[in-house]
């Protein structure tokens, strides 16, 4: 008996190193909800019966050359019911969690609201427009860091998924990305000191910062050992099943981690939600855990995008059940196949078009969901996918094979419209284009964002895509006029009384602009924004 447990607590201890190694490398979430946790025990499960029956896994066996057969083989059958549960479990797990069983459940898992598009999506300055996408923003980035010679030979961007995520610092669009070791040398090299900042990219001007920290990074995906964030995560929390983590900067600058924790509120693996977010300080390894309730208002993105895809999806798909889904296919949508955000409020929200299963080359509708609270609007809103707007906008410069990004929402005279940046085989912005929504046939184009708007302005005065009574109006007195030649074409500047704003127009909207005075009375319409210079539709002078 003594040499039983002997042997018993000599093989129970090198398997017990052996889970523990497991555990150090796979890092799964120790949670009977989790489908890694029962990978995990499978593992060494498998593994477990391998040495148990060629007896190499007890060291004094192999020094003494003998195997207790009768003794490996009991343990290899322990393991073999630890697989056979593990397989049960997440066999059994997997269709208890089925759609077709909890369709009104997933359906549920986002409510969303019916709102009015112009109603909740102002129009904003062009000086303010979003132009920076994540590829651009990836190339800003290494050129900033390519200029730093003292830097470039220890470190570089981070470019995985987690950089470069859109968030408002200070209300502004910004994409950040921490800086990462170039390699496990220079990381022995600088890991005392840890990264010494990250890149800070504005989305409208295109301003490219490194901004320099006084106590460098020294957690992250790049690191090694307990300072790699996975890691460091795991073993602080180890019961708690982390989403995609991003990278984000509160009001003062300062670098954190967001990392989502989820749970499965449907069956045991079914109905993926955030529950809560755990911030971490990227320089100290400090965390907190809040439930999504409590989350801290500069956080932006406390849901990652697949699950709000995914549960935006599971809401229009199963509005009238599991079957419906399959046969008649009533009112069933699903999102167009693509996504962006939009900066509303302080807030990043994620958007996308719905499309109908059996139409996928119109939307019926738009959604918005704020990434930190979930909140979710629909806006009926028939017109293009945001593909088939990319399609026509190339279609414009089809000569120059330019090719077009994702597009970025915007309220142009209370109408939904698409803004496409048309880039070359370098990746460079060459033009830009402004595609309504509803009327994606009519395309604006022009060298500089300015030029497009302008452009744009013009097809909405001529009435092609919405009635000039939407357009503002005002009449006053000129109190100034001024002149200016760009690109080729002569614009005028009007200054009237009882505005602050600034009137401009091109001589070819009205030949009355070249012979305007000061103390003329006119009426103007226009485009309301928030900018000073806006565009008239039409002038008539009084």
């Amino acid at each position: 008996m003594e040499e039983f447990y002997e042997k018993n607590r000599a093989y129970g201890g090198d398997y017990t190193n052996f889970c523990a190694c497991i555990l150090y490398f796979t890092l799964p979430a120790l949670n009977l909800r989790s489908p890694a946790f029962y990978s995990w025990l499978l593992e060494v499960a498998v593994v477990y019966i391998i040495a148990s029956l060629i007896g190499t896994f007890s060291i004094s066996d192999l020094r003494n050359r003998t195997v207790d057969f009768k003794f490996l083989k009991n343990n290899a059958k322990a393991g073999l019911i630890v697989v056979i549960l593990s397989l049960a479990a997440l066999g059994i797990g997997q269709v208890a969690s089925h759609q077709f069983f909890h369709a009104g459940a997933y359906q549920k898992l986002m409510p969303v609201e019916n709102r009015e598009f112009s109603e909740d999506i102002t129009q904003i300055s062009m000086n303010d427009v979003p132009i920076v996408d994540r590829d651009s923003a990836v190339r800003l980035g290494n050129r900033k860091i390519g200029e730093l010679v003292n830097l470039i030979s220890q470190f570089e961007v981070d470019e995985y998924s987690y950089s470069y995520t859109q968030i408002n610092f200070q209300d502004v669009p910004t994409r950040v990305a921490p800086l990462r070791y170039g390699n496990i040398i220079k990381w022995f090299n600088n890991r005392s000191e840890g990264i010494p900042g990250y890149i800070s990219v504005n989305m409208a001007t295109q301003d490219v910062d490194l901004v320099q920290l006084e106590q460098g990074i020294k957690y992250s995906p790049g690191e090694y050992f307990f300072r790699d964030l996975d890691r460091h995560l795991r073993f602080k929390y180890p019961t708690k099943i982390f989403e995609d983590y991003s990278f984000e900067v509160d009001d003062e600058g300062k670098p954190y981690w967001i990392c989502p924790v989820i749970n499965y509120t449907i069956g045991l693996f079914g109905g993926r939600d955030v529950v809560g977010v755990v911030i971490v300080d990227a320089c100290n390894g400090d965390s907190t855990y809040y439930d999504i309730k409590d989350c801290p208002e500069w956080v932006d993105r406390a849901y990652s995008a697949d699950i709000i895809v995914e549960q935006i999806n599971y809401w229009g798909q199963y509005k009238n059940g599991y079957i419906n889904t399959l046969i008649g296919q009533k009112d069933v949508c699903m999102t167009s196949g693509g996504y962006n955000y939009l900066a509303l409020d302080d807030d990043v929200w994620l958007y996308t078009g719905l499309t109908s299963v059996g139409n996928d080359e119109s939307n019926i509708g738009l959604v918005l969901v704020n990434m930190r609270t979930k909140e979710a609007h629909y806006y009926i809103v028939s017109g293009a996918t945001e593909y088939s707007a990319m399609e026509s906008a190339e279609g414009q410069v089809q000569n120059l094979a330019y090719n077009a990004t994702f597009p970025v929402l915007l309220n142009i005279g209370s109408q939904p419209t698409y803004l496409v940046s048309l880039k070359d085989n370098a990746g460079l912005v060459k033009k830009f284009a402004f595609v309504n929504v509803e009327k994606y046939q009519q395309v604006a184009i022009g060298d500089t964002l300015n030029e497009a708007y302008s452009v744009y302005v013009k097809l909405l005065s001529s009435g092609q895509m919405i009635d000039t009574g939407d357009l503002s109006e005002i009449t006053g007195r000129v109190v100034q006029v001024d002149s200016a030649v760009k690109d080729g074409n002569t614009y005028f500047y009007v200054q009237i009384s009882g505005s602050d704003k600034v009137f401009m127009a091109s001589i070819q909207l009205n030949d009355v602009l070249a012979v305007l005075k000061p103390e003329d009375r006119v009426t103007i319409n226009y485009v309301d924004s928030e900018d000073t210079f806006v565009m008239m539709n039409q002038i008539e002078k009084k």
